[in-house]
């Protein structure tokens, strides 16, 4: 063949995929001007766009090559869950309250019961009942967060618990794609088969996440002063599509990968920054998909199916409200906000339809299935504005009409799940214990399983090969073994423990079982590499060493540790910088404190303490429970449990942390996240002007404090309230994000 045929043969190849590609974008930019102008999601109008070009629609150009649009498509749901997952972080689902996770299990577990239910009834296949109930389970964070925008609503305690519910829907949601394709592949419900696919995931999400988060950021921190804006995306998207292939070889979706390395670089300090630089790239073959997936609507089938799209509607609107409420409820929020909670999540998106995507891909679903679900998203999409709308008239409506001992049963119960909860120190004991087992046995058995696979076959013939091999796989695990058996964990609570006759043999067993699972991880390492005979032998050289140089091994895993920490919490830490950057000429900062059961200061005033009279430090906030008392007042008592954020110099911090030892404080190993913010205010506002700090009322404006102040280049932190204030001083305050914006404004 020729070069013109050469060219001519290619040019017949790519003129589909172009011509498709064109047809698709420009149907899409057309969509999105629409819907833009009439104030509807994008995604309807993706959909709609995906309908007129798609083969159902015969007044309109359609697509040729339906398996190049697959392709587009597989990558916009790539892109999808990789942007996903940069926006969660496994820190968020770690802070995530009771009450979201409470109200987001109990809604998933009954919408997946009821869809299955109704698939059933109505006749349809076990697999298309089970992803219906899957697809009616997940709410839509795009929608959602478009109708709270505007209905002004982000701000309201019950947002904070739907925001909170969707990070704990978009985790199981992914936790349901593994299950969803072990069920599809052996078309059985095996109990012992889903138990190993959960095995399998916590186990590969643990050695990824910790094996991501210790090289990943240490990669970018190395290489950011070489790192342009594209090569910074090009390496995101490379580890992005590295995850992918890693994922689809150990038999999990791809888009589970794209999820995990998103999640990981979402710890790393460069994590807006990748964010802003692939959300064109997310935008683009999100498009794609969401306009494939409007392709697949065929009205034919529609029309069909008209009745059983208006019973799913029905169920999924008034299920979800009812379930979410309910599970709301049942976490301790009083009925006003569990209304509102459970009719915001009343619609399913973008999740269902990856769902979806996934039994066509596994071709376990029926053809009608997908139409289906989109035109119930389509309603829902519009329902959702009125559900959040008329929550609050329906939830008053409620109450007058619900009787009255029903009423104060809820507020008695709510009253009492919302109070101080205190974790006991069996619990801390518990978690720490797990925490310690399950992390450091992922790690060594996954060591000893790559050494197996990938370093004994190399050496396997040679005279000491097996040795040399053992050896290398035991150094790397060495660290993780001491850990594993000897490290102390929880050592102030254990000690507290074992005062306690009943504690003490629990704990014993506790030690003896993480020493027992340390010598079988040894011995199946060298049962792997030798003999039985010369494993035995070698698992008591084995023990002898670690019994020898416990100090060397200590030091080499507190190494490794204190990366993997530094690594995870590169992120916070440089907020925590950039928020405290404007009082460091003072070296003023915010710390959280935490006030111990057997404080002496417990039970008493802050007047009477008189922190800020004897260490000069102010109170920013006390963290209680669930509850955060912003710029508490000189009447307020610290409680046991309290978290105390205190502004201060390093000398005054440092102060007041000895104050606190004396008193028997223990303090917390991170800092806790509150709605209070520092900010800078240059004060021109003539009603100020001349007042002191107490006269001014400023703190009263701004549920705040005064913590610094510049004139004429001299800086005063924590400046007394009698101080007259004068034009162009420059105050730092601590308050209110929202009345500091609005006392800024005037």
């Amino acid at each position: 063949m020729n070069t013109a045929e050469t060219i001519a043969s290619a040019t017949h190849h790519l003129q589909p995929l172009i011509s498709d590609l064109g047809l698709i974008l420009m149907t899409a930019a057309v969509a999105v001007l629409l819907f833009k102008k009439i104030k509807q999601p994008l995604v309807l109008g993706y959909l709609i766009a995906g309908f007129l070009a798609g083969s159902n629609f015969d007044f309109f150009p359609s697509i040729t090559d339906h398996k190049s649009v697959e392709v587009w498509a597989e990558i916009g749901v790539i892109f999808l869950l990789f942007s996903l997952g940069l926006e969660f972080s496994f820190k968020k689902l770690m802070k995530v309250g009771g009450t979201a996770s409470i109200t987001a299990i109990t809604q998933i577990v009954f919408m997946v019961f009821i869809g299955f239910s109704i698939g059933h009834w109505m006749g349809w296949k076990t697999m298309d009942s089970i992803f219906l109930g899957a697809t009616l389970s997940i709410s839509s964070t795009t929608i959602i967060l478009r109708a709270f925008d505007e209905l002004g609503v982000k701000g309201k305690k019950f947002a904070g618990i739907v925001f909170g519910a969707l990070i704990v829907e978009d985790i199981v949601a992914i936790i349901m794609m593994v299950l969803l394709s072990t069920i599809a592949v052996s078309q059985q419900f095996s109990g012992m088969e889903l138990i190993q696919s959960v095995l399998k995931l916590v186990f590969f999400l643990t050695i990824w996440f910790v094996g991501g988060i210790f090289f990943v950021p240490t990669l970018l921190k190395k290489t950011k002063n070489l790192l342009t804006d594209e090569m910074l995306l090009i390496i995101s998207i490379a580890l992005c599509l590295l995850m992918v292939i890693l994922a689809a070889n150990v038999g999990f979706s791809p888009a589970l990968g794209a999820f995990i390395m998103g999640s990981i670089i979402a710890e790393t300090t460069q994590a807006e920054k990748i964010e802003h630089l692939i959300k064109p790239v997310k935008d683009l073959f999100g498009a794609v998909f969401f306009v494939s997936v409007g392709m697949l609507i065929n009205l034919d089938t529609l029309v069909e199916y008209a009745l059983p799209v208006g019973i799913i509607t029905f169920v999924t609107v008034f299920g979800k409200s009812f379930s979410s409420t309910i599970g709301a409820l049942l976490s301790g929020q009083p009925l006003k906000q569990s209304v509102q909670t459970g009719m915001s999540l009343a619609q399913i998106g973008e999740f269902s339809f990856i769902i979806a995507t996934l039994g066509m891909t596994l071709g376990v679903i029926s053809d009608f299935l997908y139409p289906i679900v989109v035109a119930v998203s389509a309603i829902t999409t519009f329902t959702t504005p009125f559900m959040v709308k008329f929550a609050t008239p329906f939830s008053e409506y409620l109450e007058k009409k619900m009787p009255r001992k029903w009423i104060k049963k809820i507020e008695r119960y709510s009253a009492n799940a919302q109070s101080i909860k205190l974790v006991s120190n069996w619990q801390i004991v518990v978690r720490a214990f797990l925490t310690q087992v399950i992390i450091h046995s992922v790690i060594i058995v996954a060591v000893i399983l790559l050494s197996s696979k990938f370093i004994l076959p190399l050496v396997q013939g040679s005279q000491f090969g097996n040795i040399f091999a053992a050896l290398i796989t035991i150094a790397i695990i060495s660290p993780f073994l001491w850990a594993l058996a000897l490290r102390r964990v929880a050592a102030k609570e254990v000690a507290i423990l074992r005062e306690e006759r009943k504690y003490r043999g629990p704990i014993l067993m506790m030690i003896l079982l993480r020493m027992v699972l340390a010598l079988f991880y040894i011995g199946f390492l060298l049962n792997i590499f030798f003999s039985p005979k010369i494993a035995f032998i070698m698992l008591i050289a084995a023990v002898v060493v670690y019994f020898v140089f416990p100090k060397k091994l200590n030091a080499q895993y507190h190494k490794i540790e204190d990366h993997f920490l530094k690594n995870l919490n590169a992120r916070e830490i440089k907020k925590a910088v950039r928020s405290r950057s404007d009082l460091t000429p003072w070296d003023g900062h915010m710390t959280t404190f935490e006030i111990a059961p057997t404080s002496n200061i417990a039970g008493k005033t802050l007047e009477k303490l008189s922190i800020r009279e004897q260490l000069g430090i102010n109170i920013a906030f006390i963290k209680r429970g669930e509850i955060t008392i912003n710029i508490p007042s000189r009447n307020e008592r610290l409680f046991p449990g309290d978290e105390i954020c205190v502004i201060g110099t390093d000398l005054q911090v440092a102060a007041f942390k000895n104050y606190l030892d004396q008193n028997e404080i223990d303090i917390p190993p991170t800092a806790t996240e509150s709605d209070i913010v520092l900010q800078q205010l240059e004060l021109i506002n003539e009603a100020f002007i001349g007042k002191s700090i107490r006269d001014s009322e400023l703190r009263e404006k701004t549920r705040g404090l005064i913590v610094g102040l510049e004139r004429g280049g001299k800086r005063i932190l924590n400046p007394e309230s009698k101080l007259i204030l004068e034009k162009n001083d420059i105050l730092w305050i601590v308050g209110s994000k929202k009345l500091l914006a609005n006392l800024s404004k005037n």
